[in-house]
């Protein structure tokens, strides 16, 4: 390895770290909400914003499923399923997160308030 070769690796490692840097900030940005879905639709949007600890109750596959919300972050906190891996998952709270639910087939993603997510002509 050569004198270039130093310099080349510690330019990538400086993009690399400010790329992160740069993600983080813009997933703090905006009003977050979450969209929880039941078999590929949309059953109930809660505005994480509010920064209030509040539980709601949304009906799975296999029963009722409480979702806790608790300032800017969401979890699973009680399902009915084998083995409770969703909501042994914990909380959320950044737009590159998610919490999917197989056995129930709940889904919680989290966006950023008026995201635009596609566009189709």
């Amino acid at each position: 390895m050569n004198k270039n070769d130093g310099i080349m690796i510690g330019v990538i490692l400086i993009l690399c770290l400010l790329s992160i840097l740069i993600f983080a900030k813009w997933d703090k940005k905006g009003d977050k909400i979450a969209i929880v879905y039941y078999q590929d639709e949309v059953i109930l949007t809660i505005d994480l914003a509010k920064n209030e600890k509040k539980d709601y109750q949304v009906m799975g596959k296999n029963g009722t499923v409480i979702i806790e919300v608790n300032q800017d972050k969401i979890r699973v906190k009680q399902e009915n399923s084998p083995l409770h891996i969703c909501s042994k998952q914990g909380y959320i709270s950044k737009n590159t997160e998610s919490i999917v639910c197989l056995p129930n087939q709940i889904v919680i993603q989290i966006q950023t308030k008026n995201a635009i997510d596609t566009v189709v002509h």
